[in-house]
Parts: C-alpha cells; structure tokens; sequence
C-alpha cells in the first residue's frame, strides 16, 4: 500500500490491474485506517480514470457474496449519492413504481453518506428487515416484483472502510462505484450520476457491458432526473439532452424536492407519496425517473408509453401494493 500511495502522491495513475489489487488488499482488512483514508482522499483531489474504476469495480464484484436470484431480467435504479442535493428518495420510489408496473427490481441500496437518509435508511425506518438469504429474496422478487439489497450485507469489504467514509462524510470514489456492484448482476441499469465527467466514465464502462441501461445526469447537478432544468441521457443507441417538457411534465424548483432534516420526515414524505398524498412536484419526479426506469426495461415501449405506464403504477396504488407485499 506504501508503495501505491507514494506513486499516487506523485500524481500517477494507477492500472485496472493494480488498482484491483489494492481494492481488494483494502477489503480484505490488510490496510491501516490512515492508509485508507488517505488512498480515498487521493480520489477527491483528482478525478478517478476509467481504467482506475474498471479495477475497483471488479474488486468488488470479487469479493462481493452473489444472491441467487434465478434470474439476471431485473432492474436496479440506483443513484450515485453524492449529489450534496438532500432529495427525497426518488428512485427507491421509482423502484416500487417499476415493481408495480409488473417489472421485476433488484434494488441495491445503503445507507446514507452525504445525505440525511439513504434507501435503506428509509426502508429499516418503514420496517424492512434486510437479508441476504437467497431463498428469501427470490421469494420476495415472485410475490412483490421486487426484492432490496442491503449493500453491507452483500459487500463484506465495505465494513473495513464504513467507518473512515463515515467520519470523512463526503462522497468518496465508493459512491461512484455503488451502482455498478448489485450483487445480482442486473441485466437492465437506470442510473443517476452526480457530474458529467462521471457520465462520461459511466458511458465507456456500460458500453462494455452488454447491458440495457440509461444513464442520467440533470445538468444542475442531480443524480437523476429533477424536472428542475435539462438533464443528459445515454442509452446504447447514444445520448441526448432533454427538458423537463421532452417528458410532458413541469419545471419545478430545487426546494419542492427537498427530502426532510431527520429520517423521520424522509419516511413520512415516502409514504405520502406512496399513498398519493405526496405533492405534484414529488410525484411528477417519481413518475419521471420510474418512466425512465421501465423504458429501460422493456424495449418495446415508447418513452411516452412508459411514462404514461409509471403513471398508473403510482395513481392506481400498485406501488404502494407492492410496497406492502415487499414489507409482509
């Protein structure tokens, strides 16, 4: 590790191959605490290379416990965190919406690190008990469409560096990985970044992949779609730049997405929503990014269509069904 950083204070970069190595050194509890703190600081200085990523990411996959799902046909919405926006939780929302719609979820979620509440602070909150019992999971995708995946569960390594991400409480390099380490391999990927330059890391590593997938960044700022201004999109067929009205819905303002000061309030702001109570801002950009995460997944429907799907889910209570069969 001595060696790695000295190479890293000396503005070089790191290979795919090494920077695997190191990942998994670090994850298997053979770096000092300082060590790692300073390896994670390194990445805050300077923006992490593609090849630099692509090592890191399949570290993790490494060490990562796989669930088995019987399948790899589901989607995960998952957002890059880091954003510093305080949202409420839009694509944990936006995933029960997809479940709802009949699409199949693996949504992949943690605690929050820059942010008040995070997925899984709201589902522990709501009275979710994570697992990671396959059995348990494929039963919950049959009977709800959709099964969460407690990231600490499924990524033992994370527990040698939760605490200094903790006590660091800014977004690190493994806020740019989160996505891209579900554990069930999923074949469909909505994706929400906090900047461009990880938009662009993003695009190069899911081309590779095979996957269908959409990539997101509001150009604001947000790791997914706000409807407060323009936001990019990339899919396999290429990238566009649309507006809020591309969508048929409103601009809205930063302030109307506002998540809440404690968990307590994220909870309740979650439930209103769910229950059809949530204002027309939230609920336009849950629509919005669940639209986007079914258009994802069936290839069939028209950006409209899937939309206009989304819709339903959410006014009909099919997601708030879902979410029901998820918690019993």
């Amino acid at each position: 590790m001595k060696e790695v950083l000295q190479q890293l204070i000396e503005h070089k970069t790191l290979s795919k191959e090494t920077a695997k190595q190191v990942l998994i050194s670090i994850g298997k509890g053979q770096s000092n605490p300082s060590q790692m703190a300073a390896f994670m600081t390194v990445y805050l200085m300077r923006n992490i290379t593609v090849q630099e990523l692509e090592g890191f990411r399949e570290a993790m996959l490494e060490l990562c416990l796989l669930p088995e799902l019987g399948t790899d046909q589901v989607i995960d919405l998952c957002g890059t965190g880091g954003d510093s926006k305080d949202t409420f939780n839009i694509s944990t929302l936006a995933s029960f919406v997809v479940a709802g719609a009949g699409y199949k979820v693996a949504k992949h979620g943690n605690y929050g690190v820059s942010s008040v509440c995070g997925s899984s602070n709201v589902m522990a909150h709501l009275g979710y008990n994570f697992t990671n019992d396959s059995s348990m999971l494929r039963s919950k995708l049959e009977a709800a469409n959709i099964c969460f995946l407690h990231a600490p569960l499924f990524h033992p390594a994370m527990k040698e560096v939760a605490p200094i991400r903790k006590e660091l409480g800014v977004k690190t390099f493994f806020n740019m990985l989160g996505p891209m380490i579900n554990p069930a391999k999923p074949h469909f990927q909505m994706v929400g970044v906090f900047s461009l330059e990880l938009l662009r890391l993003y695009t190069y590593l899911y081309q590779k992949t095979g996957k269908r997938f959409v990539l997101l960044h509001a150009l604001d700022g947000y790791d997914e779609v706000s409807l407060t201004g323009p936001f990019k999109m990339v899919t396999p067929q290429g990238e566009q730049i649309l507006q809020p009205s591309d969508l048929g819905l409103p601009t809205y303002a930063e302030q109307d997405l506002y998540g809440g000061e404690t968990v307590e309030e994220a909870a309740q702001i979650f439930l209103n929503v769910l229950e059809g109570h949530g204002t027309q801002a939230q609920q336009d950009a849950v629509v919005a990014n669940a639209g986007l995460g079914i258009y994802c997944s069936d290839e069939n429907l028209s950006l409209s269509e899937a939309l206009q799907k989304a819709r339903h889910s959410l006014t009909s209570g099919l997601a708030l069904q879902t979410f029901h069969k998820l918690l019993a």
